[in-house]
């Protein structure tokens, strides 16, 4: 009776035991009591009745992605491509999440096919391949909407890849390659433009430097010649001063005019009009010279 007594409180122990869950972060747990739903368990400890409650299902709250496989849509302008997505969801109500749809996955996938089929039919292709962020908005808009009776969050939605068909990627990468020829002619014209601008500035700019430095030469030269002219004039001016100063007599001033003379008759000189004063003065010379001869003849 003992042992089994032991035996029954070890059972019981193991079945409590059991019976006790923890949830760990970012997750919740559906309990369902005799197969309905009773609780939803956050993080932390719980005790379940044994036989009676039942863990339905664990759900993972942090933010998943998924990556769907490519799908073909029609442009506008009829165009096939593939198109795959990638899509960013968080469960923000497991209750909803485990009884508002079988198999959600599938379900976000196949919304996401006919909502991207929706979008891109009403584009052009070369809509489709600049409007990324256009269908992003609106597929992620879409999307969250339909979600919500599911307890799904969609944050994010992008476009992974845009696969036109062979054809149209040649045609592209022609109309790209003509276009970068293009820009590389526009650019180049541009810059022998500019250089040629610049060249012809350069010159322009030497030019007038050579000038401004020609005149500044002339005015420093013509400056130059009047300062030489006004200090000779001031020299003169200044030996004038002096010689009246001196008070010189009418022979000195006769004798300097004589010598004056002498340097212009040096040979150079074709007419040469002397004064009457000196006319005299050079007579008396003459006399006084004619004198000394005889006297030194007479001895």
């Amino acid at each position: 009776m003992i042992y089994f007594v032991l035996a029954l409180l070890v059972l019981i122990a193991i079945v409590i035991i059991a019976n006790i869950k923890i949830v760990p972060q970012a997750y919740a747990y559906i309990v369902e009591r005799f197969g309905a739903y009773y609780s939803t368990w956050q993080v932390g400890l719980h005790v379940k009745i044994p036989f009676v409650d039942r863990i339905s299902r664990r759900v993972n709250l942090k933010e998943q992605v998924s990556d769907f496989a490519p799908q073909p849509v029609i442009t506008k302008d009829n165009v096939t491509m593939q198109i795959d997505t990638v899509v960013y969801y968080q469960i923000t109500d497991p209750k909803l999440y485990t009884y508002g749809v079988e198999r959600p996955m599938m379900a976000i996938e196949n919304l996401t096919a006919t909502t991207l089929r929706n979008i891109i039919g009403d584009l052009e292709l070369d809509q489709t391949l600049t409007s990324r962020d256009t269908i992003n908005t609106k597929m992620r808009a879409i999307l969250d909407e339909a979600t919500d009776p599911w307890g799904i969050k969609i944050n994010r939605v992008e476009l992974k890849n845009i696969i036109p068909p062979r054809e149209i990627q040649d045609a592209m990468e022609k109309q790209m390659k003509a276009e970068r020829e293009r820009r590389e002619s526009i650019l180049r014209a541009e810059g022998e433009k500019k250089s040629s601008i610049l060249i012809a500035e350069g010159e322009k700019e030497a030019a007038i430097l050579r000038a401004e430095a020609k005149k500044e030469a002339a005015i420093r030269e013509a400056e130059g010649q009047a300062q030489a002219i006004v200090d000779v004039q001031t020299a003169i001016a200044e030996g004038i001063k002096r010689i009246r100063e001196s008070q010189p007599s009418e022979a000195v001033v006769a004798i300097k005019a004589l010598e004056s003379f002498e340097k212009m008759a040096d040979g150079k000189a074709t007419k040469i009009i002397i004064p009457s004063q000196i006319q005299g003065l050079a007579g008396l010379a003459t006399s006084l010279k004619e004198l000394v001869v005889d006297d030194k003849t007479g001895k």
